[in-house]
């Protein structure tokens, strides 16, 4: 299964500054203020939600097809992406902007001053999905959050192409009006919420969650520490429990390997429930470690985490979406 993946492309700058924000504001002068911070610590990582869930599928043995706009600076990235499995022959890169880039400063109290640079991925919607995907036509698309823009007219092109495509709006619902939001998921395969984000959704089309279920394949909203709820029109909902984590190094980017991982199974032709074990296994390998991309995707480990959570039968049924790298 061909999946194409497409979306922001990003990196984040995370700085840690070791005394307070507050200790440095003078309250008659915050009409000007003009402050520097020294800084002790620099953690570059890459993000992004398409080239998180690109690198996840890369990893788990499939090769997806990014699709996104970056800048020129974007040379390391790529390698990396591609060394991991993510083909970027569909990915833009501006003459113009950087890649997009997400920069925060925290204190010792856990403050933090933050920016993100939009960059490159305002360009997304300049990419034409119907010419990046003519050598290759993928299976699936997935519409992740990007440039608004771009979220519309590759949801648009995937339907002018008679191909499934996926909805993961996220992030940019609060940004989308209400005919665009349904526009973005209204014949979906698939569409992925959090938990926050379905409530979002529904408050934003003006419809019931009834309604809007009933104008998609299937809807799965992760619930965090709870698991994931899977639903279809006219059938049981059913409900996946997550895999624990014993420690939570880094949350960032563990909704994106749920994707990954799900998405893994459903290529491999498993069935919903499967599909969301192993989308919470891989969430659990991304809590481990620090960053979105940093975690491993080794079959045996995933292997041993649906077996002690969900039992060997489990771990046995998705033996399919392991083959690739067994």
């Amino acid at each position: 299964m061909r999946i194409a993946v497409s979306g922001s492309i990003a990196t984040d700058h995370l700085m840690a500054f070791p005394g307070r924000f507050t200790d440095q504001l003078i309250p008659d002068q915050l009409a000007h203020i003009s402050l520097s911070f020294l800084v002790d610590d620099l953690e570059v990582r890459r993000g992004g939600v398409a080239a998180n869930i690109a690198y996840g599928l890369g990893r788990l043995g499939l090769p997806p097809l990014l699709v996104g706009s970056v800048g020129l600076d974007f040379g390391p990235y790529e390698a990396w992406l591609k060394e991991h499995g993510v083909d970027t022959s569909a990915v833009r890169v501006s003459d113009t902007a950087q890649t997009a880039r997400f920069v925060c400063l925290t204190d010792q109290d856990n403050n933090q001053i933050a920016a993100f640079y939009t960059g490159a991925m305002s360009e997304a919607r300049e990419i034409d999905l119907a010419a990046a995907t003519a050598q290759d036509r993928p299976d699936l698309v997935l519409v992740c959050a990007n440039d608004p823009a771009a979220m519309l007219r590759h949801t648009r092109q995937a339907g002018d192409l008679g191909i499934p495509f996926a909805a993961d709006p996220s992030q940019q619902l609060a940004r989308l009006t209400g005919e665009e939001a349904g526009e973005l998921v209204d014949g979906a395969t698939w569409l992925f919420t959090n938990e926050y984000e379905a409530a979002l959704l529904a408050e934003r089309v003006g419809r019931t969650h009834e309604d809007i279920l009933e104008g998609v394949g299937t809807w799965v909203t992760t619930l965090g520490e709870r698991g994931v709820r899977i639903e279809r029109a006219g059938e049981s909902v059913l409900l996946v429990p997550a895999v624990p984590c014993g420690h939570v190094t880094d949350p960032t980017g563990a909704g994106d390997g749920f994707r990954a991982g799900f998405l893994a199974a459903v290529a491999a032709g498993l069935p919903a429930v499967a599909a969301g074990r192993l989308g919470c296994a891989v969430a659990a390998s991304v809590l481990d470690t620090v960053g979105p991309q940093g975690y491993p995707a080794d079959p045996a480990l995933l292997a041993a985490r649906v077996h002690d959570v969900y039992g060997a039968a489990a771990a046995e049924e998705l033996r399919p979406a392991f083959g690739r790298h067994a």
